[in-house]
């Protein structure tokens, strides 16, 4: 949906917009780009339009169903700006106007690109009309980044640096001495090659051309020269071949070193950093960032130094031979630094634009593969393929823009360095006729700048990779550098054994800006069934959240047997909580590696009796392997009501003191709820259970129920206490009991017509 003048774009719109269009412009407007959000405030599906013309701002916003659409427009002026977020799923569109926000638009995800363009769009119209975008709407009119999809995420603001490059010596660090090592082989090669150049002056000088004059030739003399061609060429490969082992390995272990530890400090964020990043980004860092630079360290870099080193000896031999013949030789020098100078900038912002661009497109990939079961029920082949097409093609068209430059940059540099060359034959050829020089210093004159020239082309060449390394690098240290919001204690508290008891004692939670739980304080006794209810969004999950502490409370404190869970080491305090959910998660391996997840140590015995508890053992010998058997990626390979039962063998296994269930029942049918009834049993006896349904038939044998309503607690007590106060437990379990009952009555009328 690039712009909406496009015809393609218009025919991409339902037709009841293109009326509403045509009534709504003015004489002469034009239209450049158009949005359609899918969802509205409340986050439920709804269908809105966003246009933009070349003076104002157009909004149609969802009316009834048989209602006509609101329109609202506001005019272009100086101070407005779009700013484009996402999280957990969700794009918000914002338009502000200073620092008060006129309306706001969401969407799911799979429209993301389009809103990108609409804010590119906007960026450079306003940028037209001479008003200045603002930082957080677009860049800066005329600079490089002015037609860059905006995600205005922090770590996207500041531009990547060459100098990020050296922040990966704290990976390097370890191996400084092997480092060291390949310098100096480095230096000894650089050296070697440069021998053969000089022994051609007195090869020339000495022999060759008095032989034209009649002299004979001193055939051992030759031969010493050769045997020192030959063997500066001989100690260069073995030099060169024992460098560049080295710092190869030195690289991958700096590449290996660097991967790891951002994949181990990803895993030590909270869900929060997850709940705004997508999988195929992520992925996208940890493996192709961190390849590039794995390669920058282990080719590019030595080249680098090797062209630096030979330059720089180049240099100093040139001018021992002929001062004014080797100033004549760095002519083209400060053109080429002038030239690397302009396209640094544009190289480096262009190929951060590419890596997020391109993490487009793995996006694309890592929603649709895992979700291809539901792609394929819905029939959406055709419009996910689009959506890869419109990444794909967005990608396409950022790598040409900065291929133009770079297209243009190298071949400057190499006809300035053939410029550079004919002026040195130019100056030579005069320096002989005047008897300045020899012919056999010119000839080495020349075999040492076509080396030179070599090296400097090359060196100008490195300006892409570095700074496609530098983008890289920037992409890795966001992750690196960004901080759990559930921190470690600095000096954790020892809690060897655990009975249950939990203490929630004024407790509030934020997302963002909204409250979602509010004061609340309960206390929750060693072994006893406590059961959450209440509406969606009053905050049941997020209760469950905190107690897993994957986030922590933003006010008030939550204790287990009196100890705040913020005073223990994370790990340690969640190896006492089992957690069964509503959408048991498993990975490709075995059944038996599935249920020894969180205890990996545990033998086959340990395993089958967890299984057994939890009613698996019978079908998981019904499957080929038994407990040998490979379940496909997240379980795909079993029935719902099969995963939930290993869910709950994984839990059983890990023996936990409190046991939190969310939702563990919901998705799964009456007969297959019995058989997970019946785990969960065994499950919860002699625990402290927390547990989120939504039928509330199976929270009959809580001790407790606790009511919420967004984020309060309302009630609690147990189901008959609660019915007789008539209050919102009743009224839920009232309207549960019509809806069973109507359904009921549906299921009879059918069988009746049959």
């Amino acid at each position: 949906m690039p712009g909406v003048g496009a015809p393609t774009v218009l025919t991409g719109l339902p037709p009841r917009w293109h009326s509403l269009i045509q009534l709504s412009l003015l004489s002469g407007e034009s239209t450049l780009a158009a949005l359609q959000p899918d969802l509205d405030e409340r986050l439920h599906a709804a269908s809105s339009l966003v246009l933009l013309t070349g003076q104002r701002l157009m909004a149609w916003l969802p009316a009834d169903p048989e209602g006509t659409p609101q329109v609202h427009s506001w005019p272009l002026h100086p101070g407005l700006r779009l700013i484009l977020t996402d999280h957990a799923g969700v794009g918000t569109l914002a338009l502000v106007d200073g620092e008060r926000r006129l309306a706001a638009w969401r969407f799911t995800l799979g429209v993301n690109l389009y809103a990108q363009r609409l804010v590119v769009q906007f960026a450079q119209t306003v940028a037209a009309l001479g008003y200045p975008a603002g930082a957080s709407a677009a860049a800066e009119p005329g600079s490089e980044e002015a037609d860059e999809p905006q995600r205005f995420a922090a770590e996207a603001e500041q531009p990547p640096s060459t100098w990020t490059l050296l922040r990966l010596w704290r990976f390097a660090r370890p191996y400084q001495w092997q480092l060291l090592a390949g310098f100096l082989l480095t230096l000894a090669s650089t050296a070697a090659t440069l021998v053969p150049p000089y022994l051609t002056m007195p090869l020339m000088d000495d022999i060759l051309i008095p032989f034209q004059n009649g002299k004979a030739i001193e055939q051992d003399v030759v031969l010493l020269y050769l045997a020192g061609l030959f063997g500066s060429a001989l100690v260069a490969w073995s030099l060169g071949w024992a460098k560049t082992y080295i710092l190869a390995l030195v690289s991958e272990r700096i590449g290996a070193d660097l991967r790891t530890t951002t994949y181990e400090h990803l895993l030590a964020l909270s869900l929060e950093y997850f709940g705004g990043r997508r999988t195929g980004d992520l992925m996208a860092r940890i493996g192709s960032e961190t390849d590039r630079i794995n390669v920058f360290l282990s080719l590019h870099l030595l080249d680098f130094a090797t062209d630096v080193l030979m330059i720089v000896m180049t240099a100093l031999i040139l001018f021992s031979i002929n001062p004014w013949l080797a100033l004549v030789t760095l002519v083209p020098l400060p053109f080429i630094a002038w030239l690397i100078h302009l396209v640094r900038d544009r190289l480096r912002t262009g190929f951060e634009k590419i890596d997020r661009v391109w993490a487009e497109v793995t996006n694309v990939l890592a929603d649709t593969i895992p979700g291809i079961r539901v792609v394929k029920a819905f029939a959406q082949e055709d419009r996910e393929a689009r959506r890869f097409r419109d990444a794909n093609r967005y990608n396409l068209a950022v790598n040409d823009k900065l291929n133009r430059t770079w297209s243009l940059f190298s071949p400057t540099v190499t006809l300035l360095t053939e410029v550079g060359l004919l002026v040195v034959w130019a100056f030579g050829i005069w320096q002989v006729s005047q008897n300045a020089i020899t012919v056999g210093v010119l000839t080495a004159f020349l075999a040492y700048i076509s080396r030179f020239y070599t090296r400097l082309d090359s060196m100008s060449r490195i300006v892409s990779v570095t700074q496609k390394a530098a983008a890289g690098a920037k992409r890795i240290f966001d992750i690196l550098d960004h901080v759990s919001s559930v921190p470690e204690p600095s000096h954790p508290v020892a809690l060897p054994t655990v009975t249950g008891r939990i203490d929630i004692e004024h407790a509030n939670f934020r997302y963002g800006n909204r409250a979602v739980i509010k004061d609340l304080t309960l206390s929750i006794q060693p072994g006893e069934f406590i059961g959450l209810v209440g509406h969606s969004g009053s905050g049941k999950s997020t209760l469950v959240n905190l107690l897993c502490r994957f986030y922590d409370v933003s006010g008030g404190s939550i204790q287990i047997d009196g100890v705040d869970i913020r005073a223990l080491k994370v790990a340690d305090y969640r190896r006492h909580i089992g957690l069964v959910l509503q959408e048991p998660f498993l990975f490709f391996g075995t059944i038996a590696e599935n249920i020894a997840y969180g205890r990996p140590e545990a033998t086959r015995a340990d395993i089958v009796a967890a299984a057994r508890a939890a009613h698996a053992h019978e079908f998981i010998l019904r499957l080929p392997q038994g407990y040998d058997s490979l379940v496909g990626e997240r379980g795909q390979g079993l029935s719902g009501g099969e995963r939930q039962r290993i869910s709950i063998a994984r839990a059983l296994l890990i023996d936990p003191a409190i046991l939190i269930l969310d939702e563990a029942t919901s998705s799964v049918d009456t007969e297959t709820e019995k058989e997970i009834q019946k785990a969960l049993d065994n499950l919860v006896r002699g625990r402290t259970t927390i547990a989120v349904a939504h039928r509330l038939s199976t929270l009959r044998r809580a001790n407790r129920l606790v009511v919420m309503d967004k984020g309060h607690m309302v009630e609690v007590g147990s189901h008959d206490e609660l019915m007789e106060q008539q209050g919102a437990y009743f009224r839920l379990y009232e309207a549960q009991a019509r809806q069973a009952k109507a359904a009921e009555d549906v299921l009879l009328a059918a069988e009746e017509r049959t």
